[in-house]
């Protein structure tokens, strides 16, 4: 029997047990009770660790070329997961070009509404006017299938400090319009989801302690590397924000914790240290071990495109273990060693995309980023291989980017610049790796 087929019939088998109720009920299966939960101490929800990021659906083409969510590949993943304890779907307006919240409420709306918890957002990004955001915050609704939200977010909220929140919520009455929302019932818990620097977040934090915007729980990047080593003029180290928000004893949701998946495919040296410690035990765990070993922390999202990542998650956070402090201090020496690699800060949530003149920003990224981690990364013509290297990073690179979409059809224009939450100065990156790709055309290395 192949795989995908055993994957369909035995998550048919559990799906029933799986839809318990989501807090305290008795007839869970031994699967959920394997699934490690955190309680929420504000309303005493029952959360699993282990949370789903939909950000990162499976994409498929359709007969016209365009990209587009594989549905029948979502129902099978929610489906394996729900059956499996996990019990956190966490998505937004934004994500996938629109295309998230909908492909999640198809799934999600086939199971009980009791047995799991949505995670939305207000993304009004591109147009604050309380018309236009206000329909956001409804079409979420209809998307979803739901006429409440467990957990609703501020989205991405930190670039430019108190002017940027005040003109995104304040000043345009959403504050108080998501206020009366909460009070009649429709949202459960209000966060919001935090990139910026310390300033900015130290706003927020004062916010709350003055009792004029208290925070049910906050969002935050947080993995190993970003805990000491966060990368770029505005982002703040993790380990500041977690002591803050543990201080306030507010809930934490973890998002990034493989960092875009760089830290489930550490370049290989950083990756035989951890293997000959873990043999048995996949390089994603160990991002997700951290994470989930610091007690304020209420779910860790993972954005699984696949039913592979999928089941190696459940495997970790099945009878969770955490990490002993040996352990943290390891994985600090390995972000110390990660630093060393000449990688972009790139996650792959593609708050750039589209871009208006097409280059594929992420995709570009991902490739570069990929060659450096595997070792393979062209980078003078002494080095060992070099014709094969730079052979397979060009033919790698017209596969994984079409030549229209490539990095030397950057114009400079900015506009992504503006969306990208770890505040990568992308086109001049981008024109980096167009003067490396002719580089390695012309034999200039």
């Amino acid at each position: 029997m192949k795989r995908r087929e055993f994957i369909k019939i035995s998550g048919a088998a559990a799906l029933a047990a799986a839809c318990a109720p989501k807090a305290g009920n008795s007839s869970s299966t031994a699967q959920e009770e394997a699934m490690e939960y955190r309680t929420n101490p504000i309303n005493g929800d029952r959360i699993s660790l282990l949370g789903f990021g939909c950000m990162r659906w499976p994409m498929i083409k359709d007969q016209n070329g365009k990209d587009i969510i594989d549905q029948e590949a979502v129902n099978e993943m929610v489906d394996y997961a729900i059956a499996h304890g996990v019990n956190y779907f966490d998505t937004s307006p934004a994500y996938l070009q629109g295309q998230s919240e909908k492909a999640a409420g198809i799934a999600l709306s086939r199971h009980p509404r009791e047995s799991y918890y949505i995670a939305t957002k207000l993304s009004n990004f591109n147009d604050q006017t309380p018309e236009a955001s206000i329909k956001m915050y409804k079409d979420s609704f209809e998307q979803l299938k739901t006429d409440y939200f467990d957990y609703y977010l501020l989205h991405a909220i930190g670039r430019g400090g108190a002017d940027a929140f005040n003109h995104r919520y304040v000043e345009n009455g959403l504050v108080e319009f998501l206020r009366k929302e909460k009070a009649a019932g429709r949202i459960r818990n209000l966060g919001f989801s935090f990139h910026g620097a310390q300033h900015e977040f130290d706003y927020f934090m004062q916010l709350h302690d003055s009792g004029e915007m208290l925070w049910d729980f906050c969002q935050i990047e947080m993995n190993y590397v970003d805990w000491k080593h966060a990368d770029g003029v505005r982002n703040v180290n993790a380990d500041y924000l977690y002591a803050q928000l543990d201080q306030r004893s507010i809930p934490i949701i973890i998002m990034e914790p493989l960092l875009g998946g760089r830290l489930a495919n550490v370049p290989e040296a950083i990756g035989k240290q951890m293997l000959q410690r873990e043999p048995d035990k996949s390089i994603a765990s160990w991002a997700f071990r951290f994470c989930g070993s610091y007690p304020r922390v209420l779910c860790i999202l993972s954005g699984m495109t696949s039913m592979d990542p999928l089941l190696d998650n459940i495997n970790t956070f099945g009878h969770f273990k955490p990490l002993t402090a040996e352990e943290i201090e390891f994985l600090e020496h390995m972000a110390t060693q990660m630093k060393e690699y000449p990688l972009i800060n790139c996650t792959n949530c593609k708050y750039c995309m589209p871009c208006p003149y097409g280059v594929d920003i992420p995709g570009t990224f991902q490739h570069y980023n990929k060659a450096i981690t595997e070792g393979t990364y062209a980078q003078s013509q002494e080095q060992k291989d070099y014709r094969k290297l730079k052979k397979a990073y060009l033919v790698g690179y017209n596969r994984a980017v079409e030549s229209l979409r490539q990095a030397d059809h950057c114009i400079s224009c900015g506009i992504c610049v503006k969306h990208c939450p770890q505040s990568i100065k992308i086109p001049r990156e981008l024109h980096r790796i167009a003067r490396y790709i002719e580089d390695l055309k012309q034999d200039r290395l």
